[in-house]
């Protein structure tokens, strides 16, 4: 697969049922609520005794609205967090912008993780990120995150991108032991911004799957068809006591589970609005 701006492989437009064997209907419109303020949209839940706490995955479809280069966002965008994420005291995954340049890098649009530590190794007050910048507001992106503290220093943390990985990291923080900041019990995990609804996500999210105990290669989720990466049917995903497949099929409850577990996330500041028909397959 290319590089993550632009090329062809990276578009999802209309989405006929010829060729995409798997249908994701709708996806979530998650609103930044103006970066640094406390009104961004939030789901959210408290973790209970997770099945493995050195190994998780989670897969989500993203399409963002602003981003750094196109749209003026000037703050970090979290996609999942625990605690109030990257205002301290949590962990966060997302794209990052603001001052972004830690390293002596631009880092503004690019993906990272936020002090995701371990018991014997991590930092949680350190960044780890990947190379490239994600820019594009006209397409989805898939991301997985394989997370597995029993692999070698560098395989700890793996990304994918439309399937092509593990990425190349500019910046590591590679956690060790049992994770204590992330996928951890009575930790509030939230998707879309931080507890205190601070630096949310701008954009769509669709298909987000929470694996507990699993290290998933992308291509438990996706596969690539004429040189696209596109979703399948995940109904073979393991997802131990913690994890969650969030459809947003539902307008009145966006954070209902479908794995089977009934791991429901409360919504914040969202309305029936916010479920949109647009997704990877289907009106991009």
């Amino acid at each position: 697969m290319a590089g993550p701006i632009g090329s062809s492989q990276y578009m999802y437009s209309s989405g006929g049922g010829d060729f995409y064997d798997y249908q994701i209907e709708q996806s979530c419109r998650f609103d930044s609520g103006g970066g640094g303020t406390n009104t961004s949209t939030r789901l959210y839940r408290t973790f209970g005794t997770v099945s493995d706490q050195t190994k998780f995955t989670f897969s989500v479809w993203v399409k963002r609205a602003t981003t750094y280069k196109f749209g003026t966002n000037t703050t970090w965008q979290q996609i999942i967090a625990t605690g109030n994420g990257v205002t301290g005291g949590g962990a966060s995954f997302g794209f990052e912008s603001g001052g972004g340049t830690s390293g002596g890098l631009d880092n503004r649009d690019r993906i990272s993780w936020y002090g995701h530590s371990g018991s014997t190794g991590g930092t949680a007050t350190a960044d780890d990120r990947i190379a490239g910048y994600y820019r594009d507001t006209t397409a989805w992106l898939h991301i997985v995150m394989r997370c597995d503290t029993s692999q070698s220093s560098g395989d700890r943390i793996r990304y994918y991108v439309n399937g092509d990985g593990p990425k190349e990291r500019t910046t590591e923080n590679n956690p060790a032991g049992n994770f204590n900041n992330f996928h951890v019990a009575t930790e509030v995990h939230n998707i879309g911004c931080g507890s205190n609804t601070y630096y949310g996500f701008d954009g769509y999210m669709a298909e987000f799957i929470y694996a507990d105990g699993q290290s998933y290669a992308p291509t438990q989720f996706g596969e690539s068809k004429n040189g696209v990466w596109k979703p399948i049917d995940p109904s073979g995903t393991t997802f131990g006591n913690e994890g969650f497949h969030l459809k947003f099929q539902d307008a009145s409850d966006l954070g209902n589970d479908s794995s089977g577990n009934n791991n429901d996330f409360t919504s914040a500041n969202f309305g029936t609005d916010h479920k949109e028909l647009t997704s990877p397959t289907f009106g991009s």
